[in-house]
């Protein structure tokens, strides 16, 4: 099916023209043509959606970085007015098949041939059309169990692993993967300078923006697909919806850590603190709500955020919860929560491949989102076939492999970055910090986060801020000509102790 794109015409006065764009990944392809009708004088900025950036790394769906576009992804209806009151239905309740205490072996072998034929089956619709697809092995298990389905369905599809760190260095498994299947593998290496130049090339083509913290390996992986010959790039993203997200005892902690407290940003720069990774972290999880804990990454706090702007809008930015607020209310267990967390973690997720992929003129597929294959899960079978005791998460695709490989060389204890974060603010400071003078109008604090920062850049904490920013800025300061800040909506500035 194709996605259907729907620009509404609303009487909301003259010079206005508010679009809609369905950019579900359960629909086939996605148009983002109603976006270039968004001429020079037309185009407001929207400095909430902004903030939801700073602080979550995303924009909170169904919103936009532009004020008058919105985004449907999961959980929105696009042919509905997501201007006024929009409306978050979760979509992936499970009603699993009822399990058996001891399913036979017979039973399982069924699961899983029936798990690897709808992938095959997803795989060969996602893909037609294209001459040259390539996949984003990142060498886990949900690109391995990909690999394995498209070595039947498109062999001739080939495999590119990003290698973005020593953090997570799953290139052996990916390349024994892709080589046992008969697939051709390519590797590239995370050369940050390089990854932001081709960023900072595609950026006037990007339809919109994602602070994601692998928007810049996307970036760079894109541009490579397109110098190979590609025409399509094949993501193994969107199982975790509806295999289940099983909570483990890091997770729990975390929830127990998340306040919601309002620490001074100063704290983390004392000598005790500032050097110290998992500190920061921790310190920075007290001023998290629960729920916002369940996105990744280091990010800054709504103080932070309110300093860079001058003025009190990080509270804008935590209001939009109130969208999601009724289904975290009925969900069922902290594990549901997580999911939905997931399910508005698409837009970060699968936007930067489609940004990336639209501004270089290629497909995005994502076989995983797929109806038949999902509807499958969530309701024919059983929960206990899909996570096992202490939280084992993903027992089909497990199998699936294990009917393929006896073992694989996975990383024992995965990172939290696929990309090189300390790289990236060592060799590009000087050009976000330029960046960041073209910006002031919008965020006036950021050069002086920057100088006071600026020595504290290797720790990672302290570098994935600065990512955001490296993500963030240029994609403004190319475009706040647009329309100047609408200074009117600002509440009154933050009143600073002498």
């Amino acid at each position: 099916m194709r996605a259907s794109t729907i620009s509404h015409h609303l009487p909301t006065g003259p010079r206005l023209t508010r679009i809609q764009v369905n950019a579900s990944p359960y629909q086939r392809g996605v148009d983002f043509s109603p976006l270039a009708g968004l001429d020079p004088g037309n185009a407001p900025l929207d400095l909430v959606s902004i903030a939801d950036l700073l602080r979550n790394s995303f924009v909170y769906p169904p919103h936009s970085i532009y004020r008058d576009a919105k985004v449907a992804f999961s959980g929105f209806d696009p042919s509905t007015d997501l201007h006024n009151n929009p409306t978050f239905r979760f979509p992936f309740r499970t009603t699993h098949a009822r399990s058996e205490s001891h399913a036979s072996e017979a039973d399982t072998t069924a699961l899983t041939q029936t798990y690897h034929r709808l992938l095959c089956d997803s795989v060969k619709q996602s893909l037609a059309g294209n001459r040259t697809p390539w996949l984003m092995q990142s060498g886990g298990k949900d690109s391995t169990s990909m690999a394995i389905a498209i070595a039947e369905a498109r062999p001739d599809t080939a495999c590119l692993t990003y290698l973005g760190g020593t953090e997570e260095n799953e290139v052996a498994s990916a390349r024994f993967v892709a080589r046992k299947l008969g697939l051709r593998h390519e590797m590239l290496v995370c050369d940050p300078g390089r990854a932001y130049d081709r960023y900072l090339a595609m950026l006037p083509r990007m339809p919109l923006l994602s602070a994601d913290f692998a928007t810049l390996s996307y970036a760079d992986l894109a541009t490579e697909v397109r110098l190979l010959g590609g025409d399509c790039i094949v993501d193994a993203l969107g199982s975790d919806h509806y295999f289940g997200a099983p909570m483990h005892g890091r997770d729990h902690m975390l929830r127990l850590l998340s306040r919601s407290l309002r620490l001074p940003p100063g704290l983390f720069r004392w000598p005790v603190i500032r050097n110290h990774f998992e500190l920061c972290f921790a310190l920075a999880t007290l001023q998290m709500s629960r729920f916002e804990r369940f996105f990744p990454g280091s990010r800054f706090s709504d103080a932070e955020v309110d300093e860079l702007y001058g003025w009190n809008i990080s509270a804008r930015s935590r209001q939009r919860m109130e969208t999601f607020r009724a289904e975290l209310a009925a969900a069922d267990s902290t594990e549901v929560q997580r999911i939905i967390a997931f399910t508005l973690l698409e837009a970060p997720a699968m936007g930067k491949g489609m940004y990336a992929a639209k501004a270089m003129g290629l497909r995005v597929a994502y076989p995983y989102c797929n109806a038949p294959l999902r509807d499958w899960i969530l309701h024919r079978v059983p929960r206990d076939q899909l996570i096992g005791p202490g939280g084992v998460n993903k027992l089909l695709i497990r199998r699936h492999i294990a009917g393929r490989f006896a073992e694989l060389p996975y990383v024992s204890t995965k990172g939290s970055f696929r990309f090189d974060l300390r790289g990236l603010a060592k060799q590009r400071f000087d050009q976000v910090y330029a960046f960041a003078q073209q910006s002031r109008a919008i965020l006036p604090g950021v050069p002086r986060w920057l100088e006071v920062h600026r020595r504290l850049l290797d720790n990672k904490f302290f570098a994935s801020k600065f990512y955001l920013l490296a993500v963030t800025l240029p994609w403004l300061a190319s475009r706040s000509n647009l329309h100047p800040p609408d200074r009117s909506a600002r509440p009154t500035p933050i009143t600073r102790k002498p």
